[in-house]
């Protein structure tokens, strides 16, 4: 199993082994996560599609043997019909959604919201944001 230790090359001390912006754009949105395993190889794949991961003595390596796996993922969608599915940060959000709570939780969502004097959905919406930000 791959240990995730930083590499300075790639983002410094407090990012696993992570480059974004420019990986991102190289492969149309989704995130490249990058791990150093127990012998030392470098294992690259995408944060959001896991399952599409390549292996390279180096970074740069793994990133060439992504982008080629990458290509076959592609045709292969191709070959069977099918749409390449759209990274999420390049889908479009409305900003709306339903989640199912327990109803205690709920309960206590909402008097909160009540002694906030804030709509239940400005409250969550608060929580979530800094949840998010941290």
């Amino acid at each position: 199993m791959a240990e995730k230790r930083p590499n300075p090359k790639l983002g410094g001390p407090n990012r696993n082994v992570r480059k974004e912006n420019a990986t991102r754009d190289r492969f149309d949105g989704y995130g490249v996560e990058m791990f150093l395993d127990d012998d030392g190889d470098y294992l690259a794949h995408f944060a959001e599609m896991p399952n599409v991961s390549a292996f390279g003595r180096t970074p740069e390596k793994a990133l060439a043997e992504l982008a080629t796996a990458w290509e076959l993922v592609k045709e292969s969608y191709a070959e069977d019909g099918l749409p390449l599915p759209v990274a999420p940060s390049r889908r479009e959000y409305k900003g709306v959604f339903n989640v199912r709570i327990d109803r205690r939780v709920h309960r206590a969502l909402a008097i909160e919201a009540q002694r906030a004097g804030l709509s239940l959905n400005a409250l969550v919406a608060q929580k979530l944001a800094r949840s998010v930000e941290e």
